[in-house]
């Protein structure tokens, strides 16, 4: 299992410096920690600031890496409430971004 700063590093590098997102992101893992992704700002940063972001996305961090493995379907874990999210559009944009 990929720990967060992996998972966070993988995430860094799928962003670059314009992911095109064009707003601010926040992955809340809970007790595992959070990422932070500024994709308002040229070149896109990505680290684990727990700070007020445009999106929130609330998923656990065994979550997230079954998303980004392709072994959970973004939209079942959704409908199954592993995902939240209050930025619907803005998460679609993102979940491209986040696969292996």
């Amino acid at each position: 299992m990929a720990d967060l700063a992996q998972i966070t590093d993988h995430i860094r590098t799928s962003i670059g410096d314009n992911s095109g997102l064009g707003k601010t992101v926040k992955i809340d893992m809970g007790a595992d920690g959070v990422i932070y992704i500024d994709g308002a700002s040229v070149p896109n940063t990505v680290t684990n600031e727990d700070k007020p972001a445009d999106g929130n996305i609330k998923v656990s961090l065994a979550d997230l890496e079954a998303i980004g493995n392709g072994q959970l379907d973004p939209v079942m874990a959704f409908m199954q409430g592993k995902l939240k999210v209050d930025d619907m559009m803005l998460a679609q944009k993102l979940a491209p971004l986040l696969k292996r």
